[in-house]
């Protein structure tokens, strides 16, 4: 039904009341906001006026006690209203701009009642303080404007379900007051507004979708019945903005128990963490914990070991010398070490170290044990079986404490000592003699007194030295973790723990053992070593799990094995899991997450777990996506919005010359239309930094490396990898030959790489095609061949 004149002006003058009020609120929260700052200072500044100090007895000392608690707790009120007024004028400040973006008339079965619901970011009530002028769209009514058409409708409340009719749902787009687009639809969210959306330029930071929320997507935001949510969707489905949204959903519904703070992102790189993190903001919340797994293991590691990242790991299958045996070996051992069948098999070796082969560190001072390595295990081996290895280890740590104090007493009468006493300093000596008056206080000690002085000064000393000893034994860094891991791969130890469990090792084990090993040796941790070396060390130390977060949401999920996850799943176990992935971008030599959902079915099990699948792309345009989904298997099933846009652009050229030339052309264009947001986007970093270096001169570059934590809009030059998650206005894909993208495993690499662009996607070629360009059909793309840089496209 098309939209008369009488209804734009019901709309505009509605729209004009609705900023009055938003003035009106705004204004008295501005003078609420400086009187209490106001306030706040005063107090601050007269604080003890009030306050008389008397600390003559216990009854005086109370009385001031709590008056100083009265003030401060004056002082707590006031900044928490100040706070909350603070956040308040910021919501309303973003409703001025732009109220609301969808509106829906509704009667509730068995009444008559015609309620017409505005739903933007945030709520506002009229002057009267009980109509709602605005609805919050995570109010319970609002998921109808995401799941229904106008029609028999229902939605859930914390009391129950509620039925009744639609009987209009109107969309509008509003820019400082002023409705720019408005139209009825019967569909959820009108395909208008979803081109005027798409249609934009890219961003430097992710934006709020709450206007274009999708029934699809609106199933994984509101969804709080699964432990494991499972989202598999397709590049460019909005999993990753769905699932920021999910975030504000669930801090409002939950807003009496849940923080920000209670929920951790783990996203796939540094960069990510700055793409997304005005989106909470936006919506008035604050930012949850963001973090990634490599952040977490150097947190863990990286101060003992030389630790390699995933990008790494990446860099070095993709330059390796293919069908060596070296190559090969890495390749078995990153997938071996990446699966469940590992965890299963550190975990029965657990079992095994409850009965023999614990290491210990020597526990050695001035060349003597304190407590030698064979008296250790003795001991340990001593206490009860059925007491589970953590706890024996700290049974262990309090023991040899003890045994340290022992050793103490006897090495302060060393003759050693003799030296060290005389060569101590002003400072040493005056902090003993204190300590001396102290112990002695009251019986008849002076300081006159010699063999007093010494003992004191002798024990004092021997206390300082053996503190690293004590430090040691008091970190648990007398288990040799590094040597329980590497006897994992000697002695065949993992073959017979194996066997016992019928678990297959790869064919190549003793090559990847020796490989294992070498680095070991160099006290260098490989990226699919981190995670087992960790679980070892917490099996044996305790787990250092987290109680208090209560969601966690995972990123590209299926660039995490099967071991990291568990292994996740137990560092936080009070937490919901929330994971996001595509399998056509699993870029990562281990097998992907995703490859099988068994396996993250099975963490908490098929009733506790909820799979969504997203096949709808939005990003793209349509002639882009109908490009790329011919790229990877199952490509079919990928359904583009249809957003008109150029066929990708294939160009060929003879050597690198060639190809700066043209791509300064491209670019120039590109920046004549107004995009923002252009990529390069290489194989690798060290090809990324010749393309860079090669141009910097002629183009204002970005170079993104994984250490880039700010995404910024301009000319990036970045390698595939670190393009996971973000999208560019233009893409130009440095190249695409078969010198550079022959290998199977490169693929979804290439996917990847192809499928950040948003509007336009242009593909060089030094030379021969790579074989995933060239069995694509001709139809999706326009070839071209390089004549000279002043070549029209």
């Amino acid at each position: 039904m098309s939209l008369t004149e009488s209804d734009w002006q019901f709309e505009q003058q509605r729209m004009e009341h609705v900023n009055d009020q938003l003035n009106q609120r705004m204004e008295q929260l501005a003078q609420e906001v400086g009187l209490v700052k106001g306030d706040i200072g005063d107090i601050r500044k007269n604080f003890w006026d009030g306050i008389t100090i008397n600390l003559g007895n216990p009854d005086d000392m109370g009385e001031t006690f709590f008056s100083i608690k009265q003030q401060a707790d004056v002082i707590s009120e006031r900044e928490r209203m100040h706070k909350l007024a603070v956040v308040t004028l910021d919501k309303l400040n973003r409703l001025l701009h732009s109220p609301y973006f969808g509106r829906i008339d509704f009667v509730e079965q068995g009444t008559t009642n015609v309620e017409s619901i505005y739903l933007g970011i945030a709520s506002l009530l009229d002057a009267d303080g009980i109509t709602f002028l605005i609805y919050d769209w995570r109010a319970p009514i609002a998921s109808l404007y995401y799941d229904y058409p106008p029609g028999l409708v229902k939605y859930e409340t914390p009391d129950g379900e509620v039925t009744g009719e639609m009987l209009m749902k109107r969309q509008y787009m509003i820019r400082d007051g002023v409705i720019e687009l408005m139209f009825d639809t019967s569909v959820t969210i009108g395909d208008q507004l979803l081109q005027k959306v798409l249609g934009h330029s890219s961003e430097a930071q992710m934006k709020s979708i709450v206007a274009t929320i999708q029934r699809e997507q609106n199933q994984i935001i509101r969804n709080d019945r699964s432990r494991m949510l499972l989202v598999q969707g397709v590049a460019g489905s909005g999993k990753t903005s769905a699932a920021l949204q999910r975030v504000a959903y669930l801090l409002y519904k939950h807003r009496q128990t849940l923080k920000a703070d209670q929920m951790l992102l783990f996203s796939p790189n540094p960069m990510f963490n700055s793409y997304v993190s005005t989106v909470l903001p936006e919506l008035g919340e604050e930012n949850m914990q963001q973090t990634t797994f490599q952040q977490y293991l150097e947190y863990r590691l990286n101060e003992e070991y030389q630790l390699e990242d995933p990008f790494e790991q990446l860099e070095t299958i993709l330059s390796a010398e293919e069908n060596t045996v070296e190559y090969e070996a890495r390749l078995a051992g990153i997938r071996f070490k990446s699966s469940i069948e590992f965890y299963k098999v550190i975990l029965a070796y657990k079992e095994v170290l409850q009965h023999q082969d614990i290491l210990f560190k020597p526990l050695v001072f001035r060349g003597r044990n304190v407590v030698s390595v064979k008296r250790m295990k003795e001991r340990f081996y001593s206490y009860d079986p059925a007491i589970r290895l953590a706890n024996r280890i700290e049974l262990h740590r309090d023991w040899l404490l003890k045994e340290l104090s022992v050793f103490e007493e006897k090495e302060w009468r060393e003759a050693w000592l003799d030296d060290e006493v005389q060569n101590l300093d002003f400072d040493d000596l005056h902090h003993s003699f204190k300590k001396l008056r102290l112990n002695q206080k009251g019986k008849g000690a002076t300081f006159d007194d010699y063999d007093k002085q010494y003992e004191v000064l002798a024990r004092w000393v021997v206390q300082e030295k053996l503190n690293p000893i004590r430090h040691r034994i008091q970190t648990l860094r007398f288990v040799d973790v590094l040597g329980l891991y590497r006897q994992l791969f000697r002695d065949d130890n993992a073959l017979s723990i194996s066997a016992s469990k019928h678990i297959q090792l790869p064919d190549n084990w003793h090559d990847i053992c020796e490989q294992t090993l070498l680095r070991l040796e160099k006290l260098q941790l490989s990226y699919e070593d981190a995670t087992p070396f960790l679980l070892i060390k917490d099996l044996v130390h305790g787990y250092q799990s987290n109680h208090s977060i209560r969601y966690v949401i995972i990123d590209e999920v299926q660039d995490y094995s099967a071991f990291q996850l568990e292994f996740i799943k137990h560092l936080f176990p009070r937490s919901k899991m929330t994971a996001l992935g595509d399998l056509n971008q699993a870029i990562y030599a281990h097998a992907s997450i995703l490859h099988e959902s068994q396996p993250v079915m099975e963490m908490y099990g098929a009733a506790q777990t909820e799979l969504i699948r997203l096949v709808n792309s939005y990003r793209s345009t349509r002639q882009i996506v109908e490009f790329t989904r011919g790229i990877v298997q199952g490509g079919d099933q990928i359904m583009p919005f249809n957003r008109p846009g150029e066929k990708p652009q294939i160009i060929v050229v003879d050597d690198h010359e060639q190809l700066h030339k043209r791509i300064l052309i491209d670019i120039e264009a590109f920046l004549a239309r107004g995009f923002a947001s252009i990529a390069i986007i290489c194989k690798t970093a060290k090809e990324s930094e010749a393309a860079y270096e090669a141009m910097k001169e002629q183009l204002p570059l970005l170079l993104i490396t994984k250490n880039t934590i700010l995404f910024e809009k301009g000319i990036q030059v970045i390698p595939a990898y670190l393009a996971k998650g973000v999208e560019f206005d233009a893409v130009i894909l440095y190249n695409g030959s078969k010198e550079q993208y022959r290998r199977e495993n490169e693929r979804k690499l290439f996917y990847t790489a192809c499928t950040r662009a948003m509007h336009e996607l242009f593909i060089y070629s030094l030379g021969e095609l790579s074989p995933f360009l060239s069995a694509l059909n001709a139809e999706t793309y326009e070839r071209k061949e390089y004549v000279d840089q002043n070549v029209s496209r």
